[in-house]
């Protein structure tokens, strides 16, 4: 590969490390090349880049785009899963990969923001529901004390409703 091919390579993996919320390292060998097409296309329909990196040359993009605590995944065959819009998604995937296809994929570790992940914390990162479903877990739980608030103070005019019902009924009976 030509030096101008390696900068422009090196750039795009630095605005790639740049952009993403998450990027999660893993080891490919032993995986075939059929299983490799699988997952790179599962992860594409998510949204999520999966590529095949030279460890110098990532090296080289994390130090450009002021990412430190990577290099220590860096060892060996390479892959990068890169997830732009949910950090959850490409920990999902790969483990969900890992299990379903009983695959001999590892996953070195990740980053977060600014944050190491190691292997277990992108086991633990899979096990988190997604955006969506935190989104609707939080509105439930703002909404339960109004409707908490919204019964105790509705309680008494309830018991004054039923009190005037059955007076009603007493009266109509005599």
């Amino acid at each position: 590969m030509l030096r101008k091919q390696k900068e422009a390579v090196i750039s795009e993996l630095a605005g790639s490390l740049g952009r993403c919320l998450v990027a999660v390292a893993t080891d490919y060998r032993g995986m075939s090349a059929k299983e490799m097409v699988q997952l790179r296309k599962q992860m594409h329909q998510q949204g999520v880049e999966y590529k095949v990196v030279k460890n110098t040359l990532m090296r080289f993009a994390a130090e450009k785009a002021g990412i430190k605590g990577f290099d220590q995944f860096l060892t060996g065959p390479v892959a990068i899963a890169l997830g732009y819009d949910d950090a959850v998604k490409p920990a999902k995937i790969l483990v969900d990969h890992i299990k379903s296809a009983n695959s001999v994929l590892k996953v070195k570790g990740g980053l977060l923001g600014d944050k190491v992940l190691t292997p277990a914390d992108v086991i633990n990162l899979a096990a988190t529901p997604s955006r969506e479903v935190l989104i609707s877990q939080l509105l439930g739980r703002l909404k339960s004390p109004i409707y908490a608030l919204h019964f105790v103070l509705s309680s008494p005019l309830r018991g004054l409703a039923a009190v005037l019902q059955a007076r009603v009924r007493q009266l109509e009976g005599a």
